[in-house]
């Protein structure tokens, strides 16, 4: 793995949201959610793409807080434009587990 610079890992914007509303991506190649997260005043709400639909029903996901990535560029995913990456890690198979937080933060925060 190489290693990086402190500025250079202030070049990632990481920041907590708040999913508000998730949908069957039924357009997608692999199973997928269209999901609308809550980024705070500054950012507000952004779309993404997310293949999570091994551990987690559209209604678990409601107001549940993720960490996103909301400076990627934006990506074309059949119909629908992705803006932010919401993170997770691979289980044991390889389906993805969202990275959240052990107690609510505000929308926008950004990780240290």
């Amino acid at each position: 793995m190489q290693t990086i610079e402190y500025k250079d890992f202030n070049k990632i914007e990481l920041c907590i949201g708040t999913i508000l509303r998730v949908e069957p991506f039924e357009k997608a190649r692999n199973p997928s959610y269209k999901i609308w997260v809550d980024l705070g005043e500054d950012l507000g709400v952004k779309k993404s793409s997310a293949q999570v639909t091994v551990h987690y029903q559209p209604q678990d996901l409601v107001g549940k807080q993720v960490l996103c990535v909301c400076n990627l560029a934006p990506r074309q995913i059949a119909d629908f434009m992705s803006e932010i990456l919401i993170t997770g890690f691979s289980d044991e198979k390889g389906d993805i587990v969202l990275t959240s937080v052990e107690r609510p933060v505000p929308n926008g925060a950004r990780l240290h």
